[in-house]
């Protein structure tokens, strides 16, 4: 694990848990495309990068997942290398503390306070065109975090952050994290129509034909909406709603799921609710979900 792969002339990934990407912008420079989950994973791309004889220019958060920017305060630390993150996920990464407020919906009791869903501060810009390094082309790919993105190298290499899961993240967990199921939809179109050398989604095995995964989380994220409206025939409180998905798919409950979970089937609920595939009335103090 965090092994250095070579995929084209300027273009490397490190094999880890949510991969990273490595653009040489010459020589000695480099810039890093996301940093992993905590200040272990930062101590192991230091060690990667100084074996190299490489420097660290910057570092490029995706997205504002803890396991995507966890690295960036110990490599600042050390390096000093500035980072930089897509629109309002630059905020997040330097407030982490919104990441888990925002899937609890309110303050985070301890047991959502931990390195999973929360990341060590770190100072965070946005990312715009006037400050991508040469030789990178940034691409919106909204629908998973707020305002994530990817980035395609000069050589024809594009990482994918979290717009697609693996096909056994997807068999296994099912119900993977969404924020925006619409602009999710959307941005697996926009991958499906790429055009590259390689494809690298941080948690799916590199590839030269991305659309058959694209179309597989497709098939999952229209299963989860056709079993919405299947449970809402009768009017259920988002509870039950989430107690039959977990019953469903035969999930394990805790206070990572349930947040993970749970804010996934709000954005599902909220998605059919725009769509008028379901209906939200208020009955007896309480908000109930059904279909139309």
């Amino acid at each position: 694990m965090y092994e250095l792969i070579q995929t084209a002339p300027r273009t490397y990934y490190i094999l880890c848990p949510a991969k990273m990407g490595i653009w040489k912008l010459n020589d000695t420079d480099v810039v890093l495309i996301d940093s992993g989950s905590d200040k272990d994973a930062g101590r192991k791309v230091q060690k990667l990068l100084d074996a190299q004889g490489w420097t660290l220019k910057a570092i490029l958060n995706t997205h504002a997942n803890a396991d995507h920017n966890g690295g960036n305060a110990l490599l600042q630390q050390r390096l000093g290398a500035p980072a930089f993150a897509p629109g309002i996920d630059a905020a997040i990464t330097s407030h982490p503390i919104l990441e888990p407020a925002f899937l609890y919906g309110g303050y985070p009791c301890k047991a959502l306070r931990n390195k999973f869903l929360l990341a060590q501060p770190s100072d965070c810009r946005p990312l715009t065109a006037e400050n991508l390094p040469d030789g990178l082309t940034m691409l919106p790919l909204p629908g998973h975090f707020f305002d994530m993105c990817g980035f395609q190298t000069a050589d024809g290499v594009w990482f994918l952050a979290d717009c697609l899961s693996g096909a056994n993240i997807v068999e296994k967990y099912h119900v993977n994290f969404i924020y925006d199921v619409a602009a999710y939809l959307d941005t697996l179109d926009k991958v499906c129509a790429l055009e590259g050398k390689m494809f690298i989604p941080a948690h799916a095995e590199p590839t030269d034909d991305i659309r058959p995964l694209a179309k597989l989380n497709r098939a999952k994220v229209l299963e989860i909406t056709s079993l919405l409206l299947d449970l809402c025939r009768e009017p259920l409180c988002f509870e039950d709603v989430l107690q039959r998905v977990f019953q469903h798919y035969q999930l394990t409950i805790d206070f990572n799921q349930y947040v993970l979970v749970g804010s996934t089937i709000r954005s599902y609920l909220s998605y059919l609710l725009d769509q008028n595939a379901l209906a939200a009335e208020f009955s007896d103090s309480r908000l109930l979900w059904r279909t139309v």
